[in-house]
């Protein structure tokens, strides 16, 4: 802002005659008046400036004094602040009725401080609606306090989700399908974002049909839950994927059926390893029917390099050395597990010559994999 002195001088300017409009006292009269009303005004704009800001720290302290009586350390105040900045201008007396409910229920300040995280408009939605009758809903759902706060933590929107017109009717849904309250409690923790994005259709159903999996059978929930969150358009897409390598649409279901977390792996990574265990190891495709986890194995860093390995291992001649029928269970074990059973029981010179030729399989990169670009195309499956 211009200071009062500054305005002065242009008043001068802009009034040329003011000399013969004014006698010399009203000319210093006015002329005192302007010098003296526009200091007034500087004057009060950084008081009124000082004052807002004062009045933001003081906001800002008051929120933080209210999360720190709930229970929240410096740590979780500045993280809950650096998640959440507006909420250090939140209400005072919500702020402490929300944190209030959340204490009732049993959450703590670290547990708090993962929801913000997971969700930073969290404190800012309405939760105290409807909050008794959901709890009981919820409580009776999850049968327990401690897994019901597990489920919080994992999902915050639990209890922001429409409760009469979301929550309800989705878990009607799926009792209705014959998921029992303890496995739709395991796919809840499981699968977090169940509630909103569970859709059945024709469609949908027959592709459940068509896995053959029997109410009682383990896989069924989820299998149902995979298809129940899964767009259809991704489902004919991997379903279109798999029948490329010869298997036929029943084989496909089948397959679903024996393992449906296949339906979580991208049709990218199903081709990949298809490709290397049909053309580079030379497995029937029929194999894989019977051993999915073929499918699950990284290809760089485990499917690669234990079958060049092994290749390495028959070349030398060694007496010890992956059969056929060893390579798949070689592909099951763990990595240490793995180097005790094929390769440190060797001499140590042979021992040495194979660590060192595996872990060279094990650093070798897919051709521009460091320049590939990641393509989101919103929910995994």
């Amino acid at each position: 802002m211009k200071s009062g002195l500054g305005i002065f001088v242009n008043v001068r300017r802009v009034v040329p005659n003011f000399p013969s409009l004014f006698s010399i006292s009203q000319r210093w009269m006015f002329e005192t008046r302007v010098f003296c009303s526009t200091t007034t005004c500087s004057t009060n704009c950084q008081a009124e400036v000082e004052s807002v800001k004062d009045e933001g720290e003081d906001q800002s302290k008051g929120s933080g004094e209210v999360l720190r009586s709930w229970g929240c350390n410096e740590e979780d105040v500045s993280k809950i602040f650096i998640r959440r900045p507006s909420l250090k201008n939140a209400d005072l007396v919500q702020l402490q009725s929300k944190l209030s409910l959340l204490s009732g229920l049993g959450i703590t300040a670290s547990e708090l401080v993962k929801i913000i995280n997971c969700r930073p408009r969290f404190l800012s939605c309405r939760i105290n609606r409807c909050f008794d009758e959901r709890l009981q809903y919820l409580m009776s759902l999850f049968e327990s306090n401690e897994v019901l706060i597990k489920a919080i933590v994992r999902n915050p929107s639990l209890l922001t989700y429409d409760f009469q017109n979301k929550i309800k009717p989705t878990v009607a849904l799926y009792e209705d399908m014959g998921l029992s309250k303890k496995d739709l409690t395991a796919m809840l923790l499981l699968r977090p974002t169940l509630i909103p994005r569970t859709s059945f259709n024709d469609e949908k159903m027959e592709y459940i049909h068509k896995t053959g999996i029997s109410h009682k059978s383990k896989m069924y929930k989820y299998i149902v839950t995979l298809i129940g969150v899964s767009r259809l358009e991704t489902i004919r897409s991997k379903i279109a994927n798999l029948e490329k390598f010869g298997f036929s649409e029943e084989e496909v279901f089948r397959l679903l059926g024996r393992s449906p977390l296949l339906l979580t792996l991208s049709v990218d990574k199903v081709q990949r390893n298809m490709t290397f265990i049909l053309g580079t190891m030379k497995i029937p495709a029929g194999v894989v029917l019977d051993h999915p986890n073929l499918l699950y194995c990284n290809l760089e860093a485990v499917l690669k390099p234990r079958f060049l390995l092994a290749e390495k291992m028959k070349d030398m001649a060694l007496e010890l050395h992956i059969k056929g029928s060893d390579m798949l269970r070689a592909l099951r074990m763990t990595e240490k597990r793995f180097l005790k059973a094929f390769v440190n029981c060797q001499p140590k010179d042979v021992a040495d010559e194979l660590i060192e030729f595996y872990l060279n399989a094990k650093e070798i990169k897919r051709l521009a994999v460091t320049s590939k670009k990641n393509c989101n195309l919103g929910f995994p499956f």
